[in-house]
């Protein structure tokens, strides 16, 4: 299966004619940035680097996808993509590093024509996966250590879910529902069971909640999770721990107050002698409720809707713009729309402590600025001659954003509205002006 019908008709009549016109071979340099975060958002965690980099492997025109294409485009374009491999080269932000309005997260240096037919591939995943990590993170700010578990598949498109589990797992999850990321990423597929489960043991006399529970202890063990707020929450607690007896995994509250349940449920599973035995809550549950909830006795967070669609996870709103031609800096000035031309490097400058002062966006062939503080380099290479070069692991990006949400000034952790809490400087190319 190829990627290259990934895109947009436009990015191809582009093409078309700068072929036609000889600027297709002009030496390119696009750059992926957000002009602004989210409302009330104050910082951004980059995703989807990894998969777009792999993705550029399958960006090939099979016979299939050019028959497609031959009823808009020439014999000249035809032959061009019939060909086409991307053999440049991609910087930018590793997967995981905090991004702000500005930030050049990605650029991808080449031919305009292999370059400009990236776009959408580009931004279809970062702007998705971006968005999805962005949101994870301040859940998991909020949670403050507990478990977070990715459950939203069945909120959204089931390639998309795949793409989210991961995502949030980036960002700080500890796990996710999802059997493919979990084969395809290595993300960690937890969950036991459903209301489903409980009802299905209802016979002619009425619901037997026991009779399920033991089935799922007899099965999974008694370390296993059993859904207590099917009926009656009180009488789901003694059924569960009688089922299970006091070693018991945890049991999970899907609806009501979730606080004043955490804390009834706490108290009766102590008085059976279940002290042990964790409380996971699920239910509508987003960063602001899951900050609400930290005082009480919830060890863990189950999320859905929020962290996959629209309601937790804004769009990123990055744009995929051409700043460069054959080394001249090039930008787009409408008064609502502009960019920064040049290719540019970032820096990062912290205090010594490790908390975050400025980032930097300097001319890539400039001189690195000075500064009194301690500078990190956010510039690396991905691709170099259509190769990737960069370690990729969810791993590493993991410890990213983990090192990155850590070096955040105390105004960037807050949930609250307000202005991106680290300033972005971006020095223009020699002979411009700000």
């Amino acid at each position: 299966m190829t990627a290259a019908l990934l895109t947009d008709k436009y990015e191809l009549t582009m093409l078309a004619a700068a072929l036609r016109d000889g600027t297709a071979h002009r030496r390119t340099t696009f750059e992926v940035f957000a002009r602004r975060l989210p409302e009330g958002r104050r910082y951004g965690v980059v995703a989807g680097t990894a998969r777009f980099v792999e993705a550029l492997a399958d960006f090939t025109f099979n016979d299939a996808a050019l028959e497609s294409l031959s009823d808009f485009l020439n014999t000249e374009t035809l032959a061009y993509l019939a060909d086409y491999r991307f053999r440049g080269e991609v910087d930018g932000y590793a997967e995981g590093e905090l991004y702000f309005p500005g930030s050049p997260v990605l650029a991808v240096h080449g031919t305009f024509g292999e370059c400009v037919v990236l776009e959408t591939l580009a931004l279809s995943i970062l702007n998705h996966d971006t968005a999805i990590a962005s949101a994870a993170a301040r859940m998991a700010m909020a949670a403050e250590g507990r478990t977070l578990i990715e459950m939203g598949s069945r909120r959204t498109h089931e390639q998309a879910a795949v793409a989210a589990a991961r995502a949030a797992y980036l960002a700080g999850f500890d796990g996710s529902s999802n059997l493919e990321a979990q084969r395809r990423y290595g993300v960690p597929a937890l969950g036991t069971s459903a209301h489903a489960f409980t009802l299905l043991h209802t016979t002619t006399e009425g619901p037997d909640e026991k009779a399920a529970f033991r089935a799922q202890v007899d099965a999974l063990g008694v370390g296993t999770t059993l859904l207590v707020d099917t009926y009656d929450i009180t009488k789901g607690v003694a059924n569960a721990v009688e089922a299970a007896g006091p070693e018991l995994g945890a049991v999970r509250i899907d609806s009501g107050d979730l606080g004043v349940m955490a804390r009834q449920v706490r108290a009766q599973l102590d008085s059976l002698g279940a002290t042990k035995t964790r409380i996971v809550v699920s239910g509508d549950l987003d960063e602001f409720a899951i900050a609400g909830l930290r005082a009480e006795p919830v060890d863990i967070y189950g999320v859905g809707t929020s962290v996959v669609t629209g309601s937790g996870a804004p769009t990123a709103s990055m744009v995929y713009k051409l700043v460069e031609v054959d080394g001249m800096a090039v930008e787009k000035r409408s008064l609502h729309k502009q960019s920064h031309g040049g290719r540019k490097r970032a820096m990062r400058l912290a205090k010594p402590s490790g908390t975050i002062v400025e980032e930097v966006v300097y001319p890539a062939a400039g001189p690195t600025p000075e500064s009194e503080f301690v500078a990190r380099d956010l510039t690396v290479p991905l691709v170099e001659n259509g190769e990737p070069v960069a370690d990729l692991s969810l791993t590493a990006a993991r410890d990213r954003v983990k090192a990155g949400l850590h070096s955040l000034p105390w105004d960037g952790l807050k949930l609250s509205r307000g202005d991106a809490a680290i300033p972005t400087r971006i020095i223009p190319p020699a002979g411009r002006g700000n």
